[in-house]
Parts: C-alpha cells; structure tokens; sequence
C-alpha cells in the first residue's frame, strides 16, 4: 500500500525581551538544529523549520496551519529562551495533531570559559521549557516530551519513533474495516462497541453480506489467476506432501482468486482492514488462507473471527512501520499452547491460516490440508518459522465501560524441534518478565487471545499513541510484578471512569 509522505513541523518559542540579535541567533540556531536533524538520516520523515514564535498571535496562526495542512502529521516545539506560556493558550486549545515537546538546547556543553549573562538569557531551555511544559499539563494536552541534546542519536532515535506513533494517530482516521461475517458465536473478547471505536479512534467498521465480497472473486478471470498462481510458484516452496500436483494446483488457484477478489473489492471501497469468520464462508470455497496472509504483507489489516478491533490494530501497526530499514515484521497473531519445561518456557502462537509471512524467517512454503472448521475445502496457506527477537504483542479490548490496550514486550524464539505435522506458520515467545507472570498479568487485565504483534515497534510507542487516543495502556514488561499489576489495574478504575 501506498506511504503518505508526512512532514513535521519545528516550532521554536521566545520573546523579544531581549532584542532582535538575540532573536536572530535563535532563528540561526533552530535551522542549523532543524538541518542537522534532518541530514542525520535517523528521522523517518522531514523536519520543517517554522519562524520564531514570540507572541499569541503568531503561535495561534502556527498551530492552525499545522491543522490546515494535510501533510504535517504533527508539530515538535521548543523554547530557546523564555517564552511566556499564557501566550501558547490559545494556539494550543485549537491545535488537533500530535505535539512534541522537544526539551534541547543549541550548545552542548556549558561555555565555562566565556559564559555571561547575554549567554545565560539567550540559552534558557532549562526554566523555558519548564514554563511551557506547565501550561501544556495544565490544559491536560497528550503530548510526547523527550529531553537530550538534538545531536545524540538515541534523542533522535526517540523522536523517529514519535514521528511513526504521531502517523499512527493522524491514520487511525483513515482506518475503515470491512466485515464481511460477524463474530464468533458466544466468543466474548472479538466483540466492542463500534460506535465508541469510531468516536474514541476514528475507525470506520462497516458489515457486508461474505457473499458480496464473493461475487468478487468470482468475477476474477482464469489468466489473472494462472498469473498470480506462477508468482506464488516462483517464490515459494511448493510443499506437495504427496498430494496430486494438479489437484493441489487447484487448491492454491482458489486462494489466488480470493486474494485478487478481495483486493479489489477493498481497493473500490475504500477500506484498509478486513475481517472474516470460517463459520460464515457464503460461497468462499476456501477459507481464506494464503490469500489473507498476502493482504497483509501489502499492508492491509486482519482479524479472524471478526475480530475488527485487532484487525484495525494491525493495519495501524503497519503504517506505523512503513519504511524502516530491514524491518522484521508485524501481523495478527494468536495464543496457542505453552511449553511448560522450566528454563524453556513459552507461547506457541499461530492461527488456523492466517500469520503474516512479513514475519517469516527462512524459507516460505504452500501447503494444502484439511480444516475441520468452516467445512469447505482444503485451503492453502503460507507456512514457515517466525523471526527471532524482542517484539512486542499488543491487545486492544472494550471493557464496556472504555477500552483499554495491553502492551506485553515479548523475547521470541526458535522451538527446540521441527513440528513437521503442524500445517500453519508459528512463532515462539516468552512474555516478559517471565511466562508465569506475564500470562497472569496478561489474564488480570483481561487481555485476549488474539494480539497485533511487531518486532519494530516498542512498547512506548504504543503507549503513546493510546495516550494520544485518550484510552487506558497497560503495561507488562520486564518491571512487572502481579501486586504493582492489581494496583495499577486498582487506580485505572478511577482514573479512567
């Protein structure tokens, strides 16, 4: 899917106190700073620098701009020297994008040597900040405050990050989910209020009778089929098992047309996340398998069983990662069965068809076997191995009351042993801190049992974006303990009626 070319905009606070030459090496120091940062090559998006702000006039057009234009995804703010706060009232109460408080200054290292009080007024980030950062908490504004000079790479580091979880905010907009079956019958978790999620994130969730996405697939033509058949033919592994060839040939044909139905039908109407349920497969001859798993790689969200709110989390998730270098990969994922050795402890996760191959490690093969689920016919499906490496597992879920999501870091792993009878991808982890108290954290906070899962993301990312969103982040890594857990979950209660 396309990638939206955002930029982010460099806002620098003062006043005139202190006369034009002052303000003139402050409107110096921000673009050496703004080109710096942008030639360092760690930010994933333009930086732009913006006049000095000195008044509430200026800082009011600034932030409505910012709002008026559909490439800036956000706004990063300093203050170079003070800047009387009441002045960024105005501006900030009609501001709608995401906000950085960038707490820098221009010189490193104190001038011990030639400091004087010229020097002290025109440098004064330490209480200049501290003044602004006031007004902003007092007016209970969301925004991402990150301190360190504007040279250190893992300050920038940080601000890349911020960068990809403000896209996050600004795409949840743009997240529409089709439902083309309902949720499972009598399943809990995979249901939420629709309403409140289109309030609350923006997420348009829409329902279509499975047989309208259907008459998509079967209007796709035989050569564009045998044509994507030869693509799957030449990048993957074809893993017969005995099969017939041409029989099993057949089964991927139905795959391939599924997966060029679906697209179009998502690509006409406009929608970014899809959902489906084996029990309500209409005219489908397969669930699909492979087909979803292609979606997903081209950046499309998914959520099995209708499970929309995980498949919004996903597509998100995928923007948010769009264009990191050597990135490792993000799909829906699901809770299986644990290893229970000591020392060897950990999740077997997969789904009956559906992982993202974005997470593959090694080689990719087809498969055709049976499902007992959905009764229809065989369906193909991508299998393989997942990456190793820290990840972090995500669960967003309505308590009825409000939403809350749940961040587990997770270390994933290779598995001791082949599982050559197991006919779906996998991966392995190990919740952090460990699997007993990562499960029963897990569980006290209601998590469910499927996830959005990314190696590139962190969990301070997607607690910044549920900042952002105005909902509840739950938090289980390698600090957590049950009791500071309940506690945690105690004070949630009230802070988020």
């Amino acid at each position: 899917m396309k990638e939206k070319q955002y930029q982010f905009w460099f806002a620098t606070g003062s006043q005139d106190l202190y006369g034009d030459e002052c303000l003139a090496k402050v409107a110096e120091h921000s673009h050496i700073m703004v080109d710096a940062m942008n030639q360092s090559g760690l930010l994933p998006f333009e930086l732009v620098w913006k006049p000095t702000l000195i008044d509430s006039a200026s800082i009011r057009r600034l932030f409505n701009e910012a709002n008026d234009d559909k490439d800036c995804a956000g706004v990063i703010t300093w203050m170079h020297t003070f800047s009387p706060a009441k002045s960024w009232i105005l501006g900030l109460k009609e501001y709608r994008k995401p906000l950085m408080h960038f707490h820098t200054q221009f010189n490193q290292e104190i001038p011990y040597d030639t400091i004087d009080m010229d020097f002290m007024n025109e440098n004064q980030s330490a209480h200049g900040d501290r003044e602004y950062g006031h007004m902003v908490t007092r007016m209970e504004i969301p925004r991402k405050v990150v301190m360190g000079h504007w040279s250190d790479e893992r300050v920038l580091k940080r601000i890349a990050d911020w960068m990809r979880t403000a896209v996050g905010i600004m795409e949840s907009s743009h997240v529409r989910v089709v439902r083309v079956a309902d949720n499972m019958r009598n399943v809990a978790v995979t249901e939420g209020d629709k309403v409140e999620a289109q309030v609350r994130f923006g997420w348009e969730i829409d329902a279509y009778p499975v047989n309208e996405i259907a008459d998509y697939v079967k209007e796709v033509s035989a050569g564009e089929i045998n044509t994507l058949v030869e693509e799957y033919y030449d990048k993957y592994e074809i893993l017969t098992e005995g099969r017939d060839e041409k029989e099993f040939r057949q089964h991927v044909e139905v795959q391939a047309g599924i997966e060029i139905g679906f697209e179009r039908f998502l690509q006409e109407k406009d929608y970014q996340a899809i959902v489906t349920h084996f029990g309500d497969l209409g005219a489908l001859k397969q669930l699909p398998g492979l087909a979803i798993q292609r979606l997903m790689e081209k950046g499309y969200g998914f959520g099995a069983e209708g499970d929309w709110k995980t498949a919004a989390m996903v597509r998100l998730m995928k923007v948010m990662t769009q264009g990191i270098k050597d990135a490792k990969g993000t799909s829906f994922m699901e809770d299986y069965t644990y290893n229970l050795v000591p020392g060897k402890e950990g999740i077997l996760q997969a789904h009956m068809l559906e992982v993202c191959p974005t997470i593959a490690e090694g080689p990719i093969g087809i498969k055709v076997c049976p499902l007992s689920m959905g009764d229809r016919e065989d369906p193909a499906r991508l299998v393989f191995t997942s990456k190793t490496g820290p990840a972090v597992a995500t669960s967003l879920i309505d308590l009825g009351t409000r939403f809350r999501l749940i961040i587990n870091e997770v270390d994933c792993k290779k598995v001791e042993k082949p599982m050559p009878k197991l006919p779906v991808a996998t991966a392995f982890w190990t919740p952090r801190p460990n699997l007993a108290v990562g499960a029963e954290s897990w569980i006290l906070a209601g998590g469910a049992h499927h996830t959005a899962f990314s190696y590139d993301l962190t969990a301070e990312q997607m607690g910044d974006w549920a900042e952002a969103m105005g909902i509840e982040a739950v938090y289980i890594d390698g600090d957590t303990t049950i009791h500071g857990l309940k506690n945690e979950l105690r004070w949630n209660q009230v802070a988020y009626k």
